[in-house]
């Protein structure tokens, strides 16, 4: 069995300590909820970085993904792009490069102190030449040279199988396939005639994952890619396989969690994120998104933290970062930045959302004080942004209200007529 599970089965490991210091959260519910599967803690054994629990009683997380492509090519910009992120405040990353020396720029990513994620199939397909060409061999010693490296969890769309695929067939879609390693599974399968070797061999896979440590992404491969796909078969096919797969990864003692759900409405958001849950048994659920608008094209970050947040509200625990930049073009470093910082306000909210008690939400008492007294130097410590917060007050002059009030501020004409409310006291 995975080690760290076997260890959560038996005992309260330090890890469990490490991460119910940094949550807030009991030692010993940290090891209960491990043990169970709600909990991840991307950690390969072969490298160090600072730990990043997902799932229950933790405070969501968000994961921003760098990487090249075949058209755009330059590693030094990507790792300046994981840096920038991580200076955001991003939580892990994700290594989505397609181009260029992959090995390399892949060792470079996992230099950083931060969990590293990749998704494996997209150099088998380099490798290979092409998604029909893929064969079983291939992907899985390209799955074991990743986690040999040091990767901490893998995006494996292990639900992207026949029967998945028939559901595309039988209920089609505007957008059919726009999942990139959804793409390359349906391809393998089309053209080969064969089954998903991720799905086919998936006690395999786990024994391989199991034996590195590594956290399985039970990928979105079915994902819609717009509003009107949202409510097609093939989605729902996809959810019910993740279920069972899930549930045999955890029997295997490999640590997972789930990926979903694409282009949907706003009012679906909930029931979807429930739906997946219910399934997995609260796995640890980790979204893009979801987008509950097609026509924000260069605002998609704004739409991805709206339904990020309605997510998070209803059991999401790990957001992946949009960029400004999403369906447009390779994301720049401003990008990044301003995706990042999107995101983090999504999980923020999400957080203050899922423990309305906790740390998050004092510090939301500190700043309603702050502002009561017009406190700009604490106002700036506890903005989650506090250098752009500072930039923004500071333009037109060191003053003591904000230049839009100016001398007709409603907390100095109204202030000292009504008495302060007493901040209450919150538990962690």
């Amino acid at each position: 069995m995975h080690g760290l599970i076997e260890e959560c089965l038996r005992s309260v490991p330090e890890v469990a300590h490490v991460i119910a210091r940094d949550e807030g959260l009991v030692p010993r519910r940290v090891a209960r909820a491990i043990a169970r599967g709600r909990i991840v803690v991307p950690a390969n054994p072969r490298r160090e970085h600072r730990l990043c629990a997902v799932g229950e009683g933790c405070r969501v997380k968000v994961n921003v993904n760098i990487g090249t492509s075949g058209t755009l090519c330059d590693p030094a910009e990507e790792l300046e792009k994981a840096r920038a992120a991580l200076a955001e405040g991003a939580d892990a990353l994700m290594d989505l490069s397609t181009g260029g020396d992959l090995p390399a720029i892949r060792s470079s990513i996992l230099a950083l102190d931060a969990p590293v994620g990749t998704v494996p199939i997209y150099e088998a397909v380099r490798r290979a030449g092409n998604a029909a060409d893929v064969d079983a061999d291939l992907l899985f010693r390209v799955i074991r040279e990743h986690c040999r490296d040091g990767v901490d969890f893998l995006t494996l769309h292990c639900g992207v199988n026949r029967e998945a695929y028939a559901a595309l067939v039988d209920d089609p879609r505007v957008m059919g396939v726009v999942s990139r390693g959804g793409a390359f599974h349906t391809v393998m399968m089309a053209e080969r005639g064969e089954e998903n070797p991720l799905y086919s061999e998936f006690d395999y896979l786990c024994e391989l994952l199991a034996e590195h440590g590594v956290v399985a992404s039970l990928g979105d491969g079915m994902r819609p890619g717009s509003r009107s796909d949202a409510e097609r078969l093939a989605k729902a096919t996809e959810y019910l396989t993740l279920g069972r797969l899930a549930k045999r990864a955890l029997s295997a003692g490999v640590e997972r969690m789930i990926e979903g759900p694409g282009h949907i409405p706003l009012e679906q958001v909930g029931y979807n994120v429930r739906m997946l849950k219910e399934l997995t048994d609260d796995a640890p659920l980790y979204l893009l998104g979801p987008l509950v608008t097609d026509l924000a094209a260069g605002y998609d970050h704004v739409v991805a933290a709206i339904g990020g947040a309605v997510a998070c509200q209803n059991g999401a625990d790990f957001l992946c970062m949009v960029s400004p930049a999403e369906h447009l073009a390779l994301p720049d470093r401003q990008d990044i930045v301003e995706g990042t910082r999107v995101a983090r306000l999504a999980a923020h909210v999400g957080t203050l959302s899922r423990r309305p008690d906790g740390g998050a939400a004092r510090r939301e008492d500190a700043m309603g004080q702050a502002r009561r007294r017009l406190d700009w130097d604490e106002q700036f410590r506890l903005a989650l942004f506090p250098e752009h917060a500072r930039r923004i007050h500071e333009r037109d002059g060191a003053l003591e209200t904000c230049s839009m009030c100016g001398d007709l501020c409603a907390l100095k004409l109204a202030g000292d007529l009504l008495p302060p409310r007493e901040s209450e006291d919150r538990d962690a």
